[in-house]
């Protein structure tokens, strides 16, 4: 009988290793996250660094970017995102509902026009294009060289701009390593829908980005590329 009891009590902390092992939660990787005016920008795994924060000439806004780096230190991405510094409203900003067609863009108005609101999503899959972003977002191309940030290339190009009628106002801009939102096309037909991954990313966003401005505290998750993982075996 002693010798059964000495068994047990040496056997019941294998077991109960064995046990807690066993119900131990799967590990998650770490999200990045950072404070932008009322919102909390929350990242997708990844090695991101925070690039700054700025007050906008208009008081009411708040800009902050963050990159996202490769293995070897290459700039994978960058974001730019801007909201209103707190949740007090000054009413529909002049202007910024104007969401025009423009070729080789892919452009979604989901404001269809609104006088009072903005819903603007653009996209150009290919907006490391020889000048185009100097050409087509001459402010942003300024912000990269002051702060000598080159993207590997080809990169997308992602636009989105939310404002209500009451004020609250979200804006995102993005340029993404194309590897992180699509995959080489082998034959025509693959061609033919090689853009969707990148859409969808670029729609994820933007409802992420209104569903902040109804968060108490902001809360805006960057959804994850579509092809990090594969993006990071190359």
């Amino acid at each position: 009988m002693t010798l059964m009891i000495s068994k047990f009590r040496y056997l019941l902390p294998c077991a109960l290793a064995v046990l807690v092992a066993g119900c131990a939660p799967l590990t998650v990787p770490p999200k990045a996250e950072y404070p932008v005016g009322r919102a909390r920008l929350v990242l997708p795994p990844g090695a991101w660094q925070d690039l700054g924060s700025t007050d906008e000439a208009r008081a009411t806004l708040q800009t902050r970017a963050v990159g996202l780096s490769g293995a070897q230190g290459e700039w994978l991405a960058v974001l730019r995102v801007q909201t209103n510094r707190t949740g007090d409203l000054a009413g529909f900003p002049i202007g910024p509902g104007d969401c025009p067609l423009q070729q080789n863009v892919t452009v979604v108005d989901a404001a269809a026009g609104s006088p009072v609101r903005a819903d603007c999503l653009r996209l150009k899959n290919w907006g490391s294009s020889a000048q185009w972003l100097e050409k087509n977002r001459p402010d942003l191309a300024q912000w990269l060289g002051g702060r000598q940030i080159v993207l590997k290339q080809p990169y997308a190009y992602l636009s989105y701009r939310y404002a209500t009628p009451t004020g609250a106002w979200v804006v995102v801009d993005a340029l993404v390593d194309q590897r992180l939102l699509s995959t080489r096309p082998r034959n025509n037909e693959e061609f033919l829908v090689a853009g969707r991954p990148a859409l969808q990313w670029g729609q994820d966003l933007a409802q992420a980005a209104r569903l902040s401005v109804s968060m108490m505290d902001g809360y805006l998750a960057v959804p994850p590329f579509p092809f990090a993982e594969a993006a990071s075996k190359k």
